[in-house]
């Protein structure tokens, strides 16, 4: 008879087991089979906060320990001129201190935004915690560096100011320089100390104290599955955890479940509708995911960068997950948050078109660049993003089929006679032509959506 108990940890002689119940069994076959919760494919919007000690040097990149210990010129360069010669990245510790980190008014950004969900770096893959774990003796939040419960206090401001908004972890499976993960390796990951010891320990118990409803997993691509016990542990999470009915996660379970299991998928191919639910994660800053004090303003994604891959992105079935790396001291840098906010006043007025929104027959024109659709079946509406004002104010749309139930609206446009609401348009042999009004009536800024209802797809396309 198969046991029905998993290990979680073995330290000495003492074993910690916890009972497997629910529906899901730990094999990909059955965990596949769990329906993807329906908030997070109404959510669209997503954020990622990338902080931990990298944010310290706050150089080139979150990858810095990395490539400093590996020999990369440019980071032994900035180590030779800046700090003593015994100088470790342990010493950063000390110096993360979080000191102007206030949870309520990140959680303000958060909510400007128009996200609906964040996700906090719990542990990357320098492997420092961002909450007290026990597991990780002298090298989390609690040990050494600010003393607050970074994790927790995120998820409380969260919790309490922003009930629409979900709160998730990020964490990283490995760790580059963790003695325990390297003797596993030097095994061909037939010894799992590394896993047993402190990565299930961790996992169960972050999901246990405060509840996420993602858990993005990261690291895993030089390991196997079985290795790292994922089937095991979501087969936990799915049947039996506090978050068992809404959690989701990503495809990052062990070296092959990339883009093959898990609730949403981190491939993308833009421009193309996916069979899969899926998510597009992109940086505010294009050089790293983390905080950098060398960035300069060209480095930031712009307004209409940001809108064009969100577009794009929701068109093609997908989530758009922005990330953020805010500063050692706990500040995300006014820069991100200008674009947050930004973001945040173009949903404001075209919301419509991005929550809970659904793929429609075409997503992008088929004759016009520029133009992404989104749809509204319960109320059979279609969205269509214009990236571009029209030039002369006439947009061809290629990719509509009007009919004299026509409809035509846009969002941010609002005269006072509520007739002229409606935009005029005529019907063409292989499309439609539709009439903006004059630019500086709509309040929309940077992309501007038309609402129709009464239209099909056109067969010509």
């Amino acid at each position: 008879m198969a046991s029905r108990y998993l290990l979680l940890a073995v330290t000495g002689a003492v074993a910690l087991w916890a009972p497997i119940a629910g529906r899901y069994q730990p094999t990909w076959e059955s965990l596949d089979t769990r329906p993807l919760p329906e908030w997070y494919d109404n959510a669209k919007i997503g954020l990622l906060i990338h902080w931990g000690l990298f944010s310290v040097p706050s150089f080139g990149s979150e990858q810095f320990w990395k490539d400093w210990k590996g020999g990369h010129p440019k980071y032994v360069h900035f180590m030779m001129e800046n700090y003593p010669p015994h100088f470790k990245y342990q010493d950063f510790a000390s110096q993360f201190k979080a000191e102007f980190f206030n949870p309520e008014e990140w959680t303000e950004v958060f909510e400007a935004s128009g996200a609906r969900y964040v996700i906090l770096t719990s542990k990357h893959l320098e492997g420092y915690a961002m909450w007290p774990s026990p597991h990780s003796w002298n090298w989390n939040v609690k040990d050494v560096g600010p003393n607050k419960d970074l994790v927790g206090k995120l998820a409380s401001a969260v919790r309490s100011q922003t009930p629409q908004i979900r709160f998730g972890v990020y964490y990283s499976l490995s760790e580059w320089f963790n003695p325990l993960y390297h003797l596993d390796r030097e095994a061909h990951s037939q010894s799992n100390e590394f896993v047993a010891t402190k990565v299930l320990p961790e996992l169960y118990g972050i999901v246990t104290r405060y509840h996420p409803e993602i858990v993005f997993a990261d690291g895993d691509e030089l390991d196997p599955d079985w290795y790292w016990n994922s089937t095991t542990f979501l087969s936990w999470l799915f049947s039996s955890s506090p978050v068992k009915r809404t959690v989701v996660v990503n495809d990052r379970w062990g070296s092959g479940t990339f883009c093959r299991h898990g609730s949403y998928y981190t491939c993308y191919n833009p421009g193309v509708l996916q069979p899969h639910k899926w998510e597009r994660g992109i940086s505010l800053d294009r050089q790293s995911w983390g905080y950098r004090r060398e960035a300069q303003v060209k480095d930031y994604l712009s307004i209409n960068e940001l809108i064009s891959q969100m577009a794009e992105t929701i068109s093609c079935g997908g989530n758009f997950l922005i990330n953020v790396g805010p500063s050692a001291d706990g500040r995300i840098p006014p820069i991100m948050e200008e674009r947050l906010r930004q973001m945040g006043a173009w949903i404001d007025i075209n919301g419509d078109a991005v929550y809970s929104s659904r793929p429609w027959t075409y997503q992008n024109d088929t004759v016009t660049p520029g133009v992404w659709y989104t749809s509204d079946k319960d109320l059979n509406l279609t969205y269509a993003i214009v990236l571009t004002w029209p030039s002369d104010c006439q947009l061809f749309l290629g990719a509509v089929q009007p009919s004299e139930e026509t409809k035509i609206f846009l969002l941010g446009y609002d005269p006072p006679d509520v007739e002229s609401k409606r935009l005029k348009f005529e019907a063409r042999p292989h499309g439609i032509t539709v009439n903006f009004p004059d630019m500086s009536e709509v309040r929309s800024k940077w992309a501007w959506v038309l609402v129709m209802s009464g239209i099909s797809p056109s067969l010509h396309s």
